[in-house]
């Protein structure tokens, strides 16, 4: 079981993505946490337009958006907070907190250990506290979804990145 299950076993959306790493599942987490919450001028402008701060590493990010680490391991950490993300300021607060009218988010950065490196992964999990959440949750995921998704993929392609540099000494493979 995944430590995800213990804080957020049931949910209304979630969202899951991963990549093949071909390094220690202990050293991709590492490298996945410390990676820019930002990469590239995209997700940049897309963290702007939120108010959220586009020099943060990835674990940075989560904490400064309001987010608890409600579990860590060398191999997979779990974040979550409660609120209402859909109002500009995101207005997240603690994950065992969940008062009418909000939502509880989980997520999870995981590396599997596999033959020749891991499979890095991210899953985000929210479950409403009520209906009313859940509608405004559902409307405000239809627009922020796609975009949510986007920025996961690329965490993960930045973790992967940094891994073939660290692999590399540090130079990417250049001289």
């Amino acid at each position: 079981m995944q430590a995800l299950d213990t804080f957020l076993p049931r949910f209304d959306v979630n969202e899951t993505h991963s990549i093949s790493l071909a390094c220690e599942a202990e050293r991709a987490l590492e490298l996945a946490l410390a990676a820019p919450a930002a990469p590239g001028r995209l997700v940049t402008a897309l963290f702007r337009a939120r108010g959220l701060p586009p020099g943060a590493s990835v674990q940075g990010l989560f904490h400064r958006m309001g987010f608890d680490t409600l579990s860590s391991s060398t191999t997979e950490v779990v974040l979550g907070a409660c609120g209402t993300p859909w109002w500009p300021s995101g207005r997240l607060g603690p994950f065992v907190d969940p008062r009418p009218g909000t939502v509880r988010v989980a997520t999870d950065i995981r590396a599997t250990p596999v033959d020749g490196g891991c499979i890095l992964s991210t899953e985000t999990r929210v479950l409403a506290v009520d209906a009313a959440a859940r509608r405004a949750f559902r409307r405000y995921w239809v627009v922020v979804g796609p975009f949510s998704a986007l920025i996961r993929r690329r965490w993960l392609r930045a973790a992967k990145g940094a891994t073939t540099r660290d692999a590399c000494g540090g130079t990417g493979g250049r001289s």
